[in-house]
């Protein structure tokens, strides 16, 4: 089974929540770091690590993430590009889905793929500064 089917199921899944936090920003984010290529649009992995950073590092809500990416968004910008780790996260989104406790799965598969990242952080960190998203 590919990714891409658990990974629509988790979707359906935390869509169907409706939760005020959002933690649907979360499994997208997760999802498209970890499985960025060679021809994924700097802009989609840019704003994947910053949803992470923002969340596991500045503890927002999927809809305060959210709302950062539209605030980024806003302007036009060359967005960065980053080193991709060769293994990006030892969980997925089947190992989310086979856990009944899917909200922590959720945020222990964001820090194995935030962790993988390692050599971005700071990197992250001056782009959010530059768009005054944090201090």
């Amino acid at each position: 089974m590919t990714e891409e089917v658990p990974f629509d199921e988790l979707c359906a899944y935390t869509l169907a929540l409706r939760d005020p936090a959002f933690i649907h920003q979360h499994v997208v984010d997760a999802f498209a770091a970890q499985q960025a290529d060679a021809s994924t649009k700097p802009i989609k992995l840019t704003f994947a690590l910053v949803g992470l950073y923002l969340h596991l590092e500045r503890q927002f809500t999927g809809r305060q993430v959210q709302l950062a990416h539209m605030r980024m968004g806003r302007r036009r910008h060359q967005w960065p590009t980053f080193v991709l780790p060769s293994i990006r996260g030892a969980m997925t989104a089947c190992d989310v889905l086979d856990n009944p406790a899917r909200a922590c799965s959720i945020d222990e598969w964001c820090q194995s793929v935030w962790n993988t990242y390692v050599d971005s952080h700071q990197q992250v960190a001056d782009l959010l500064r530059e768009h005054e998203i944090c201090p």
